[in-house]
Order: C-alpha cells, then sequence, then structure tokens
C-alpha cells in the first residue's frame, strides 16, 4: 500500500525510512526503533535481561543507539558500534566504557566537550561543533557485525552525512572497520573520492569531495580508542589528541593545548 509505514522489523526498514527523515533528530528517532537485524536485537536485549554485576541496578537503553553531537557540526567522529554494556546500556553513544572513557576525555582536553567524563545520556554533556556516530547502531557480539548488518544498517550513515553536507569540513574515522564502512556510504552518496581509494591507518589523511563538486572534506584516520589498544598503548591519549585536533583544525574549530600529568 503506497504510504505505508515500514515495519521495523523489516530487513529494508533503515533504507524505507532514512531517506525521510529531514532533520537529524527525527533521524535519531528513528534509528532507536529499528528491529531489522534479529541477532543484533536478540544480543542487545539478553544482555540487558543479563546485565553485569556492576550495573544490575540499570535499566539499560537496549535499542540501536543514535548518533549525537549538534546538527550542524562541522566534525564528525565515526566509530564502530555501541558496546554491550556502554552505549546500549547508557543510551548514548560511547557512554560508559573505557573507549568512552578515553575518547571524551581527549575532546575535553582539546576544548571540544563540555566535561572530561561521560557517565549516562543525561549528564549534562556537550559536543562543540563535532558529532559523533557509528556506521552500526545496535551493539554487536564480540564486537563484530556482519556484513550484512553493516550494509542492512547503512542507511542510517548515509542520511546522517547528507543532512550534516552543509556544514561538514572533515572526518575523523577511528578504526579499519568504520574507514571501510565509510568509504562505500561516500561512494554510494556520489562523494568523489580519490584513486585508487585511500588506505586505513593512524594518521592517514584524504580528501573527499561533495557530491555538489562544491567543497573538499577530509577524512582522518585513527586507530579506534579500545581497551586493548589503549592498555597495549598501540593508541596512547596524546595520539587520540593529535588525530582529534587535527580533525578540529580542518574543520575550522578552535582548539586548546594541554593535558593532564603524566597523560601521554
Amino acid at each position: 500500500m503506497p504510504g505505508r509505514r515500514p515495519s521495523a522489523q523489516a530487513y529494508d526498514f533503515p533504507a524505507r525510512t532514512a531517506p525521510r527523515t529531514q532533520s537529524t533528530g527525527e533521524l535519531d528517532a528513528a534509528v532507536a526503533t529499528c528491529r531489522a537485524c534479529p541477532r543484533l536485537v536478540a544480543w542487545r536485549e539478553e544482555v540487558a535481561r543479563v546485565r553485569r554485576r556492576a550495573f544490575r541496578d540499570w535499566e539499560y537503553w537496549a535499542r540501536p543507539v543514535p548518533g549525537f553531537g549538534p546538527a550542524d557540526a562541522s566534525l564528525v567522529i565515526v566509530g564502530l558500534a555501541p558496546a554491550a554494556h556502554g552505549g546500549n546500556r547508557t543510551g548514548r553513544i560511547f557512554t560508559g566504557d573505557p573507549s568512552g572513557d578515553a575518547l571524551y576525555a581527549a575532546l575535553y582536553d582539546i576544548g571540544l566537550a563540555s566535561q572530561p567524563v561521560a557517565a549516562h545520556r543525561d549528564d549534562g554533556m556537550e559536543l562543540y561543533g563535532v558529532r559523533i556516530t557509528v556506521p552500526v547502531h545496535c551493539a554487536p557480539p564480540a564486537n563484530r557485525p556482519t556484513t550484512a548488518e553493516r550494509d542492512t544498517c547503512r542507511p542510517w550513515l548515509a542520511r546522517e552525512l547528507d543532512l550534516l553536507r552543509p556544514a561538514l569540513r572533515a572526518v575523523v574515522v577511528l578504526g579499519a572497520f568504520a574507514w571501510h564502512a565509510l568509504l562505500p556510504v561516500l561512494a554510494g552518496a556520489g562523494w568523489r573520492l580519490p584513486s585508487p581509494r585511500p588506505v586505513f591507518g593512524h594518521g592517514a589523511e584524504a580528501p573527499v569531495v561533495d557530491p555538489a563538486g562544491e567543497r573538499e572534506v577530509r577524512l582522518i584516520g585513527g586507530y579506534h580508542p579500545s581497551l586493548r589498544n589503549m592498555s597495549t598503548r598501540t593508541l596512547t591519549p596524546a595520539m587520540l589528541r593529535d588525530v582529534l585536533r587535527r580533525g578540529a583544525e580542518a574543520a575550522g574549530l578552535p582548539t586548546r593545548t594541554g593535558a593532564r600529568p603524566l597523560d601521554t
């Protein structure tokens, strides 16, 4: 029936719903209703039922986690997916888990976040000129979404970038998964990418041109601030601040210098 609202459980719910949204707020609300990937729905809800002992008094969000940040952001940060006991618990991306602790502390240190700690979605955190999003909006088992799940979720990211495009100047991509998920989204939406396609690496940079051919947006790669990467010092707080600052500079955002003692 023409114009009929698609079922949130249908595999094509993101593809049919995302293009209809007219603002990031409307997009975020739609994302949070999605049930298109049965494995991810089952996992996120099972995690919320079982819970970790430390969070036994929490009422888990247990839904897809939308992006976070202003609708006129000039810098976008793209991660992987919500953590099972982080964003899946708190309802805000990169909030309540070690990766988020590292990311928000770095954003605060360079002046792009209002506070250094993100505890829950009503904690007063504000981002300045920055929006954080992910290519997969549900927490996946073992932090490994399937290719089909990534592709089913893709229309949300494509529409989000389209809505942000008027102000967008730079994208910091955290991790190889996010890098390889993002490039097809851009290509499919008509962005002009370098040839050959840019290779991911910490500090890698590549220019892409928006579909109207009016403006260049800079992609900057960075290691994901996972607990493993941070504990092995594959990624240090200083390295994370550096790629975020480079993104901010490319986006025309003011930053501040300085770090907490011994935080290198």
